[in-house]
């Protein structure tokens, strides 16, 4: 009986084992790890009837919310695309929960909410690793 009761509780271990093993298998594969995020598409918006130190004073404010964005851990890639036969100017890609949330977000760029760009947002999906880590990066010591 006690030989019975030992097999009994060996074989329970092993599938119990198994299964361990096969959940941390798929947990560690990439396509089980994939996230959303959102993609920004910024565009040249037909209101540019702003003059040069208007336009320098909303880029000063656009590039410092680009960092304050970074370092809050909210913005993972930014960057402007060369001259292109679109009305591309760049891309942002936030790590939200929401397109609403996304849209509140773009507003808190100055160059947006001034009209100077427009935005296009939708859902897209990552690995969190690299650049897409959640939660913020280290500043620079000085």
């Amino acid at each position: 009986m006690q030989k019975i009761i030992m097999v009994a509780l060996f074989a329970v271990c092993c599938v119990a084992a198994q299964a361990q093993s096969k959940d941390s298998v798929k947990a560690s594969r990439p396509e089980d790890q994939i996230e959303q995020y959102f993609f920004v598409m910024i565009k040249t918006w037909p209101k540019q009837d702003f003059d040069s130190a208007a336009k320098a004073e909303l880029f000063k404010g656009h590039m410092a919310n680009i960092n304050k964005l970074y370092y809050d851990g909210i913005l993972k890639v930014a960057g402007p695309f060369g001259k292109n036969d679109f009305t591309w100017r760049g891309i942002f890609i936030f790590d939200c929960k929401t397109k609403e949330e996304a849209e509140k977000i773009a507003q808190s760029d100055p160059a947006v909410a001034a009209g100077l760009f427009a935005v296009d947002i939708a859902p897209w999906y990552s690995e969190p690793i690299g650049s897409f880590k959640h939660g913020k990066p280290e500043k620079p010591k000085p």
